[in-house]
């Protein structure tokens, strides 16, 4: 089975069209924070979203046709920005993070079907990515059990939010922290590779046409 051409298109549309505007908000929020009085800050956060969703309209067309051949480094920079996304959207919960090896994997299956490598080289692609993804995770597990210690909060909050009818120790904190977090970067490095292999094997090679890079 191969994967349609416009649908191959369309994921690229979904995992590149969210950046501009996105970045132009927040860019336009955290300046707009710093330099103008409370009143203006919602105007100059929409006009940063205003540009964003303005470059998409000239450029992404084109990103999205020459998606394959963009260099690794833009894919790792895209990685990142959404990682640290999902990470303050989900307020510092790192399991939501994992989700983003579904199209990191995706994305480098895509860049392998244009050179056609050999089996071995589609092993050797899926295991670097998915220590790349599983090594980004590792610090955001990090960063998040450091937030979860600190918080005088977060013994309260898990039996509130666990419907626990005992206290929640320190000690209990630090086994969910050590033993969630080394599940969830299994399930991670897993997720990636397999996300990786069937992506390629869905790939039509014939039918992806990208503009050629300039």
């Amino acid at each position: 089975m191969n994967m349609n051409p416009k649908i191959e298109r369309i994921i690229f549309g979904l995992i590149l069209a969210p950046l501009a505007p996105l970045a132009g908000f927040m860019a336009a929020w955290w300046f707009s924070y710093s330099v103008l009085t409370e009143k203006w800050i919602p105007f100059g956060t929409l006009f940063g979203l205003g540009l964003g969703i303005l470059a998409d309209v000239f450029i992404l067309k084109r990103l999205i046709m020459r998606a394959p051949q963009l260099k690794l480094i833009f894919w790792v920079a895209v990685f990142l920005f959404y990682t640290v996304g999902v990470f303050g959207m989900f307020m510092g919960v790192p399991v939501f993070n994992a989700l983003l090896a579904i199209p990191a994997g995706f994305v480098i299956a895509a860049k392998l079907e244009l050179q056609t490598p050999a089996p071995a080289g589609i092993g050797l692609a899926a295991r670097r990515t998915a220590w790349f993804t599983t090594a980004v995770l590792f610090f955001i597990c990090a960063a998040s059990a450091f937030i979860a210690l600190v918080s005088p909060s977060t013994a309260s909050d898990l039996k509130g939010m666990l419907g626990l009818g005992f206290e929640v120790t320190r000690e209990m904190i630090v086994g969910l922290i050590v033993v969630g977090g080394l599940v969830l970067l299994a399930f991670n490095w897993v997720l990636t590779a397999l996300s990786l292999w069937l992506s390629y094997k869905l790939i039509h090679h014939k039918g992806w046409s990208p503009t050629p890079a300039v």
